[in-house]
């Protein structure tokens, strides 16, 4: 489960676009943080997460978030500014067992593409070849929603299979996992023209399994993020979409009463089988800059500055879905994880966790002429380190409600880490 944002120019204060995403996965799922330079190939085709695809002569430099197992990414932009992700939703179209993942699609797009236009082109070109569990521990097989950004225009497309609807985004809009547009998109592909010229036809309400995108409670948690990005129009800010990122469905929030209704999406068992894996946020204009946490629960992390002139640090060797203390994901996952269990203090460590924040996003004022951001990222990473190794001190885990534990319990054991 995703949710992504947007707020065109004309919507925020700095009159630039910026773009919001939570990527939501199964609790184990680290994902990798990388900045992959420009790049020739000579190989005819290149090997996505499940099938083979024709590759190009030359890819762009990337900065992308993606799950550990995947060749794809949840979200990321390249350098040109331009910003994809993508969201699962739940339609009535059959797709094959094997095929591109939209995960994959969101990373041909940022390799492949210039702008909001070329990849809205490249990717309702593909759609109909999406398909493959994007899960690894269960099956899991969707149509996928995407927000296409770049510094002067965003577009929403959505899919049912071969299907596809997209509208230009205006002022501010967001998707999280259900369909949202009806009859009101700017172009279509000729099965949905065809379909809407019997009168009375809208594409989310034709397309959409009422069963699951009910019970994912995407349109619940759309509606909370349409909402306030409506409530600031002309005057949303970089902080403000971050803390639209960490937002809960109520307060005080607990993560055992939590709901996929929750933005910041803590997992919770059954019923709550996702869990924010990581975010971004990227201001994109001439000297654009991207935010990643490259870690779990934004409520509990640091967002950090990147720009393609910046080299990323090192986060340790590559996750798998295992605990390991040689990776940085997973170091902090173990923190977020054992905070949870005392979840009651999240007040006082929201103000320090803003206090660290604020001081990062000072940092990146003072070098926002230049193109180098190493001193400002290095600042984050420490400021998060730091905000962890006092918390972690202070700890005293509580004994979770019976059935939480449970769930907890079976989810630690197979990551094979202790709390």
């Amino acid at each position: 489960m995703c949710d992504i944002l947007v707020a065109t120019p004309k919507a925020t204060r700095g009159k630039v676009m910026l773009f919001a995403k939570n990527s939501d996965r199964d609790p184990n799922e680290a994902q990798v943080l990388e900045l992959i330079p420009r790049q020739r190939h000579e190989e005819g085709e290149v090997k996505l997460t499940y099938v083979e695809f024709p590759q190009v002569g030359e890819t762009y430099s990337i900065i992308i978030s993606r799950p550990w197992w995947t060749w794809g990414a949840e979200m990321g932009v390249n350098e040109f500014g331009l910003a994809v992700g993508n969201t699962a939703i739940f339609s009535r179209e059959k797709l094959p067992e094997k095929g591109v993942l939209g995960m994959d699609i969101v990373r041909l797009a940022l390799e492949r593409s210039r702008n909001s236009e070329e990849a809205l082109r490249l990717i309702t070109s593909i759609v109909e070849r999406q398909g493959g569990s994007g899960s690894y521990e269960h099956r899991l097989i969707y149509s996928n929603s995407f927000i296409i950004a770049d510094p002067r225009e965003a577009w929403v497309l959505e899919t049912a299979g071969r299907h596809w609807a997209a509208k230009r985004i205006e002022d501010v809009y967001s998707i999280s996992n259900a369909l949202t547009i009806e009859d009101d998109w700017d172009i279509a592909s000729d099965s949905v023209e065809s379909l809407a010229r019997r009168g009375g036809f809208s594409f989310s309400k034709h397309f959409s399994d009422r069963f699951y995108t009910y019970f994912a409670h995407g349109r619940d948690r759309r509606a909370y993020t349409y909402r306030r990005l409506g409530e600031r129009v002309g005057d949303i800010t970089l902080e403000y979409m971050m803390d639209i990122l960490r937002s809960h469905s109520f307060e005080p929030y607990s993560p055992s009463r939590g709901s996929m209704r929750d933005v910041c999406m803590h997992y919770g068992g059954l019923t709550r089988p996702s869990q924010t894996a990581s975010s971004q946020v990227s201001e994109l204009s001439d000297k654009s800059i991207h935010w990643f946490t490259g870690t779990s629960l934004p409520c509990l992390s640091i967002f950090k500055p990147l720009t393609f002139d910046t080299e990323l640090p090192s986060m340790g060797e590559t996750p798998t879905n295992k605990y390991s203390l040689n990776n940085y994901w997973w170091r902090v996952e173990r923190f977020h994880r054992r905070f949870q269990t005392c979840y009651t203090h999240i007040h006082q460590f929201s103000q320090e966790r803003d206090q660290a924040q604020n001081a990062v996003l000072e940092a990146v004022q003072e070098f926002r002429g230049g193109s180098d951001l190493s001193i400002p990222l290095r600042l984050a990473f420490e400021k998060e380190r730091g905000l962890i190794e006092r918390w972690d001190k202070l700890i005293i885990p509580a004994r979770p409600p019976y059935l939480y534990n449970i769930w907890w319990r079976n989810v630690n054991k197979r990551a094979q880490i202790t709390i």
